[in-house]
């Protein structure tokens, strides 16, 4: 299994924020979680907006709670309603099932910790996410089209 060090961890939020530049997106803020859900690393550019934070934390921390990239959460929330307001509910709200909540996986498949980025379009927001996984040498798991 390999480690999410701080290292890696900067390196991801670094590599989605460069990314997001040379799309030219809203301002982003991105999370990194560990697979026990802390925080190892994180930034919010200038202007990102002051929920932007949480969002983020939510959308990484909600896949690592359900094991599914956020992509997955959200057509499943589409298919289940009531069982996401319920979970949204038993997590104290921290579970936001939208794209942009992306698991790292390593060279074994295990999951080592998930980043949130929020601040653009939820797609936008996953694509930075994945750019920053993969350039940082893991996996990135948005979620199936119908995991």
């Amino acid at each position: 299994m390999n480690k999410l060090t701080l290292e890696r961890a900067a390196q991801i939020v670094d590599a989605a924020l460069e990314h997001a530049a040379g799309l030219k997106l809203n301002p982003l803020t991105v999370a990194v979680l560990d697979a026990g859900g802390h925080l190892v690393a994180f930034k919010r550019q200038d202007r990102s907006g002051i929920l932007r934070p949480e969002i983020a934390v939510g959308k990484a921390w909600g896949t690592l709670g359900m094991g599914h990239g956020g992509r997955a959460l959200a057509q499943r929330a589409e298919i289940a309603p009531a069982f996401f307001n319920a979970l949204v509910g038993a997590s104290d709200g921290r579970v936001i099932p939208v794209p942009g909540g992306v698991l790292i996986r390593d060279t074994d498949g295990d999951i080592i910790g998930a980043v949130g980025i929020s601040g653009d379009m939820p797609d936008n927001d996953e694509a930075c996410a994945v750019q920053g996984i993969q350039r940082a040498g893991f996996t990135a798991d948005p979620g199936a089209a119908h995991a």
